[in-house]
């Protein structure tokens, strides 16, 4: 009994506690599934109502776009606009960041090339044909949206290729820009004095200033302007001002007296120059007037300009007088073999191989000269360049003060294997002055007045002392004229001045065909220089009517002579007509080379330039290579190898024929 209750009040509780359950599960439910239910009905509704959106703001789109089309029609080309749509395929639709960033695609920028051309308008061709395929099917196709179209993959590979060729012309630009700066930093390296470079080391950082003498040019600046002052000062009665500008000037001009750069300043030009400031400012206050102040300057301007002609004058002077004189130790050696000569017997004065004088298979070389040293020079260089020594005979013609030196000379020196001969200007008895118009004009009152009166009014004082060079007075140099009558035995004779140096073998030029010329000789004009119109007075009609103005001339020095065809053409005949025409000097002014141009007109055959390069007494850049390759080089000039004005660069190629430590030379001084 008691069993059967409590077995029925279990039942009772279990009945109890599943019927309670019930309604929880339920509330559960309920609570999970309407929030599910609710967030899915409301993403339906949205995705929905973007759609809808979606479909109106397109054609909102498309009607804003239609009539933006519409306005620019008005504004563009159908050319600019076909390009501005091609270009939203790359980049999108444009905008101002767009043109800003110069973020712009192939087909907007102009393409350099034809070919980029043509293969963008093929891509653009291509893509204009998928559209049409594709809205035929009812489909929109964005290229944003589809990478692998076929246009896009070509205007890409387009981009590519040009990145790629830019980026190829940009390094070689860098390559050509960093070997240009290579080969500058070398030839600027080359240039350097290694003088300069010592004057710094790595411990040392301080640089010279540029303006190395800015204060010297202040200062003499503040002089001339106190100078000015002074004269001002003295015209308005400024007694005062006037001697304190005096004393300034003074000592600023003792502070800088040959000074050239700040360094040779004194401690004291800072304070001199402030001093003199003062002074300066003190009269602009009480005498500035621009009209006298620029009349000073002028007149000074003008004292200077005096200053400057008178010292030219004086240069010119001095450097015609040093190029002309001979040196102490060269006079000295004239003297020493003068007095040796004139003790030696007869029967040793005599030099050997006479007979070959006059033979004209042998090559016959002419040098006038009244200078040992330079006529020795010319000689030895001859013959240590010849291959056959023997078969070269020199002729040389000095004047009777150098005679006995000349001959002491080469008996002392002989030249090896080849033949000399020494003769006296003075003892060509038929050249007098019934024939010769040179010596017959020297003689007229006239002509020496002209070229030895110093205060001629008729001439500058410049040109006066060409004239009284007594190179163009000598006979020496007039010799040349009559080369067959000193020579009448021979057929061929080289010519040459006795301030050259020969490099190579010379027997060349007998070989040389002058094509019935009388003359032999290298050229000089370039563009415009060494011309007739240099030499000749081409105002006067006897020139004008005859020769040429833009006729090249060329150089005595290296001369080859047929002295045959010279004979025929009476050469000197007409270097004497044209020498009794100059009388008054209205057709060439001085000199040899003006008559010889006129003599040998049209009869001057041109040789090579290699045989005879100039101006190594006046060029200071003439080529290296030129010079070593020449067969004769030339120092013509003021500058002459004998000389101390000599240009150094060039000396030696003169100095290493002559031996110093002869006993003579070093008895007199010689050296290098």
């Amino acid at each position: 009994m008691a069993l059967k209750r409590g077995l029925s009040s279990v039942g009772v509780h279990r009945n109890r506690s599943s019927g309670s359950r019930f309604p929880i599960v339920i509330l559960v439910i309920f609570s999970v599934l309407a929030p599910l239910v609710f967030f899915v009905g409301r993403g339906l509704y949205i995705s929905d109502q973007n759609n809808v959106q979606s479909g109106y703001t397109k054609q909102n789109v498309d009607w804003r776009e239609r009539l933006a089309l519409q306005s620019i029609k008005n504004l563009f080309t159908k050319e600019v606009i076909d390009v501005v749509t091609t270009s939203t395929a790359d980049l999108g639709p444009l905008s101002l960041d767009s043109f800003r960033k110069g973020n712009l695609s192939a087909s907007w920028k102009v393409v350099e090339t034809s070919v980029e051309d043509d293969a963008t308008s093929q891509s653009n061709l291509k893509a204009a044909e998928l559209k049409q395929e594709t809205s035929k099917d009812g489909k929109l196709l964005d290229d944003d949206r589809s990478p692998d179209a076929p246009a896009k993959t070509l205007r890409r590979q387009l981009r590519d290729n040009r990145r790629a060729k830019r980026a190829a012309e940009l390094v070689q630009q860098d390559d050509e820009a960093t070997l240009k700066l290579e080969n500058a930093a070398i030839e600027r390296s080359r240039a350097v004095d290694s003088a300069v470079l010592g004057r710094y080391n790595i411990w040392r950082r301080e640089i010279e200033n540029e303006n190395s003498d800015s204060t010297v040019r202040l200062m003499r600046d503040q002089i001339i302007m106190a100078q000015v002052y002074i004269g001002i000062a003295k015209m308005k009665n400024k007694l005062g001002l006037q001697q304190e500008l005096k004393i300034r000037v003074k000592e600023s001009q003792r502070a800088v007296g040959e000074s050239t750069v700040d360094a040779d300043l004194p401690h004291s030009a800072p304070e001199k120059i402030k001093t003199m400031g003062k002074v300066l400012s003190i009269a602009r206050e009480q005498l500035y007037d621009c009209k006298l102040v620029t009349g000073k300057l002028r007149a000074m301007l003008q004292r200077s300009d005096e200053q400057v002609r008178s010292l030219k004058k004086q240069s010119t002077f001095l450097s015609q007088l040093a190029a002309k004189t001979i040196p102490n130790a060269i006079h000295c050696l004239s003297m020493r073999l003068t007095i040796e000569y004139y003790l030696l017997p007869l029967e040793k004065r005599k030099f050997p191989r006479s007979e070959n004088l006059e033979n004209p298979n042998l090559y016959h070389y002419a040098l006038f000269s009244d200078n040992v040293l330079a006529a020795s020079v010319v000689v030895n260089s001859t013959i240590m360049n010849a291959k056959d020594p023997s078969k070269h005979v020199f002729h040389l013609v000095t004047d009777k003060l150098n005679f006995g030196a000349m001959n002491m000379w080469f008996l002392l020196n002989p030249p090896g294997k080849a033949t000399i001969y020494v003769e006296n200007v003075d003892e060509f008895k038929w050249l007098n002055s019934s024939y010769c118009p040179v010596l017959r004009q020297l003689e007229t009152a006239a002509m020496k007045e002209y070229y030895f009166k110093a205060d001629n009014p008729t001439k500058s004082a410049s040109s006066n002392l060409k004239y009284r060079n007594p190179k163009y007075l000598s006979m020496l140099n007039h010799l040349r004229f009559y080369l067959p009558l000193v020579y009448p035995k021979l057929d061929k004779i080289l010519f040459l001045d006795d301030d050259i140096v020969v490099q190579n073998d010379l027997t060349g030029l007998w070989s040389v065909d002058l094509h019935g010329k009388v003359n032999g000789a290298v050229e000089t004009c370039g563009e415009s220089f060494h011309r007739f119109d240099k030499y000749l007075n081409f105002s006067n009609p006897h020139i004008s009517r005859n020769f040429d103005p833009n006729a090249c001339g060329w150089a005595y020095g290296m001369n080859m002579f047929d002295l045959k065809e010279w004979k025929k053409r009476d050469i000197t005949g007409i270097y004497h007509k044209w020498q009794n025409m100059n009388e008054d000097r209205a057709l060439w002014k001085l000199g040899t080379l003006p008559p010889g141009l006129i003599t040998f007109y049209g009869l001057t055959h041109p040789l090579e330039k290699s045989w005879h390069v100039l101006g190594l007494g006046y060029n200071p850049s003439v080529d290296k290579k030129e010079i070593e390759h020449a067969a004769v080089i030339h120092y013509n000039g003021n500058m002459k190898p004998w000389l101390e004005l000599a240009m150094t660069k060039y000396r030696s190629y003169w100095t290493k024929y002559i031996k110093y430590d002869h006993p003579y030379l070093r008895s007199c001084n010689l050296s290098e």
